[in-house]
């Protein structure tokens, strides 16, 4: 049998993250943005942008007419990148661009398929932030922030983008020592707020939206954001793996790490056993089990000896939502930048 107890249903909301000032949230505007674009937008991701991500484009440009994309390098070290870049028009200067895969635009190793990088920072960490969806038919649930050199963890930063970079923003502020360079945040800090507010996006971390969205949450998973999938009345949709997060972590790290075929092969066996466990799973509609494997097996690394399996068990779960037809495929496409060892 698979050792380990079963994993735990993520109870409560836990603690409560920092919160930015608050804005009274009104009912938003929709963005100056001419509709041949956002169509072009939307056409090459497959996937929908909320409107904060069309005022924050405008809001850059009123920082920077010339560069919107650039409007917070110098003070920041944050550029607009992804789907803006569509917006500023970088995706005509490249030949053959029909033909690129947009969805692998400026996406990082540990990015699930329903993260979405929309800006970039410290190189040196890979720090970036992006639009987190449930679903690929939905509008995301959050922004996130991740920071590739050092793990997988996806930290929820807010509803909204200017959310995501007033918490950015405040966290410099509490660094920086320079009074020239204080005074150009706090400058950025007034604007963006009232932005924010004549906009009536929520600044806070966590909104109440977001905790809602808690309570939907069936497993935290590995990167930390959790994974909502369709549950019935008779919790049928989702059921738990036999082993808890450290535990799987074990058992991958001892995969990866093992000296020979056939000490890795004895180390795959928890794994295999697991694997009935889903199809088991997915006879029964809890599709939700494999896609918790799967993801829990990309964000451990994927590493070559793991990345097969995971596009098998992925590629088996959810079936009764479209996360099959556009993030699979995301997936097996991000598949190749996974298998180097």
């Amino acid at each position: 049998m698979v050792g380990g107890g079963g994993k735990r249903r993520p109870g409560g909301e836990g603690p409560q993250c920092e919160k930015a000032v608050a804005v009274k949230k009104g009912k938003c505007c929709e963005a100056d943005v001419p509709s041949d674009l956002r169509k072009e937008v939307e056409s090459h991701y497959r996937l929908s942008l909320p409107e904060d991500f069309y005022h924050f484009w405008r809001f850059c440009e009123g920082l920077d007419p010339e560069q919107p994309a650039d409007a917070l390098s110098a003070s920041l070290g944050l550029r607009l990148v992804g789907p803006y870049d569509i917006l500023a028009g970088k995706h005509k200067m490249k030949k053959k661009s029909a033909s690129l895969n947009f969805n692998l635009h400026w996406r990082f190793y540990y990015d699930p398929p329903e993260f979405q990088t929309i800006i970039i920072g410290d190189c040196k960490t890979e720090f970036h932030m992006g639009y987190f969806r449930d679903s690929p038919d939905e509008l995301p649930v959050f922004v996130g922030t991740n920071e590739a050199k050092k793990n997988c963890i996806i930290v929820q930063s807010g509803e909204n983008v200017f959310a995501a970079v007033k918490l950015f923003l405040m966290k410099k502020l509490k660094e920086v020592t320079d009074k020239k360079k204080t005074s150009l945040l706090k400058t950025i800090d007034e604007k963006l707020t009232e932005a924010a507010r004549e906009l009536g996006f929520s600044l806070e971390q966590r909104t109440v939206k977001m905790k809602q969205r808690d309570k939907k949450v069936v497993t935290k998973t590995f990167h930390g954001a959790g994974l909502v999938v369709p549950v019935d009345k008779n919790d049928v949709g989702y059921r738990e793996l036999p082993e808890t997060d450290a535990s799987l972590r074990r058992i991958c790290k001892t995969i990866v790490e093992a000296p020979g075929d056939a000490e890795r092969l004895r180390a795959f066996a928890p794994v295999q056993e697991m694997m009935t466990y889903v199809q088991f799973a997915n006879d029964e509609c809890d599709y939700g089990m494999g896609l918790e494997l799967g993801m829990d097996l990309f964000c451990h690394g994927s590493h070559c000896q793991l990345a097969e399996m995971m596009i098998e068990v992925l590629s088996g779960g959810d079936t009764p939502t479209r996360r099959k037809s556009i993030f699979i495929k995301l997936l097996a496409s991000f598949y190749l930048l996974h298998i180097i060892c």
